[in-house]
């Protein structure tokens, strides 16, 4: 991919780990303070931008979160909006639409306009619905897709994908765990990169949670692991590390395996995998283990103790037992 100039600028100085030190600091506003917000927010706020949100009603850990991250903590968005520069949505995917309405809303009262860029896991689709509910107000809208662990918690550089008309304050983003990268002037382009990339990343970890469970349904699940551990040992490693923690993030991954499918669909290709995904995980979120946290998961729970659980909530006709 060829970045312009400036990207190419951003992606480099982040790459190597510098702070720019011509890049302006700006008030930035990080809805909400979960575990990629936050840390977004804390990297910000370390590279001395002003880091802002509203905690009304946000749990007692969203609000330690963003105190330990160097969030400012404002009344409401009526507030948040006359205050930023640019706004970051960093949501679970299913709510990206409404946040863009009440951000839309905070703007026609209060008649300020700072960028709003939304970065939720959504569709080519969704992000020009939200491109549309922000532009009425006059507001810039800046399409991103976010790759990567949260900046400080991966081996790599959290990347920001962004596309759209004026992408000049992306440039604020371009700091220390932040890489940015540019993808030209459409709306869409960034969502679908993330769509493409998730759909391979997340939708491999549905795969491997429903051939498990299946094969725990069958009575298999010994005799699969065995074969797998002498013909394909890594992808049974893989199985056993990951799929006991999927649990904790499956009540947000969900709606994205249904943006997936929207995303493909689009082109002409097949949705029918990601829909599956996507009931495999909604599995997930239906058993007691959805209630845990990245930070609260068992980590001594095993891959057959996890299976277990999601097999007893299978009615045996396609359909989902409740908790």
């Amino acid at each position: 991919m060829q970045l312009a100039p400036a990207m190419a600028c951003r992606a480099r100085c982040c790459a190597t780990g510098g702070q720019r030190e011509i890049m302006d600091r700006q008030t930035i506003a990080v809805i909400a303070p979960g575990d990629m917000g936050g840390g977004v927010g804390q990297a910000l706020s370390q590279a001395g931008h002003n880091v802002v949100t509203t905690l009304a009603g946000r749990s007692a850990a969203s609000r330690a979160r963003a105190e330990r991250c160097g969030f400012r903590d404002l009344p409401d968005l009526d507030q948040v909006v006359g205050e930023a520069a640019l706004i970051l949505s960093i949501l679970p995917p299913a709510s990206a639409i409404e946040l863009a309405e009440e951000v839309a809303a905070a703007m026609t009262r209060s008649g300020a306009q700072p960028a709003y860029m939304d970065c939720n896991a959504v569709s080519p689709t969704t992000a020009e619905r939200i491109a549309e509910v922000i532009g009425a107000t006059g507001a810039e809208f800046i399409d991103c897709g976010i790759i990567g662990w949260a900046p400080g918690k991966g081996p790599q550089a959290t990347r920001f994908y962004v596309s759209g008309p004026d992408l000049t304050l992306a440039d604020a983003l371009a700091v220390d765990g932040i890489l940015v990268k540019g993808l030209g002037a459409e709306i869409g382009r960034a969502s679908a990169l993330k769509m493409l990339y998730s759909g391979l990343n997340k939708g491999r970890f549905s795969l491997m949670a429903t051939i498990a469970t299946g094969a725990e349904a069958l009575g298999l699940l010994d005799e699969l692991g065995e074969e797998l551990s002498f013909s394909q040992t890594e992808t049974w490693s893989y199985m056993q590390g990951s799929i006991p923690r999927l649990p904790a993030d499956a009540e947000r991954w969900w709606p994205e395996m249904e943006q997936i499918a929207e995303t493909l669909e689009a082109t002409g290709v097949s949705g029918d995998f990601h829909h599956g995904a996507a009931w495999m995980l909604r599995l997930m979120a239906a058993t007691p283990l959805a209630a845990e946290t990245r930070e609260t998961i068992d980590p001594d729970r095993t891959l057959a103790e996890t299976v277990r659980i999601f097999a007893k909530h299978l009615d045996g006709t396609g359909n989902i037992k409740n908790k």
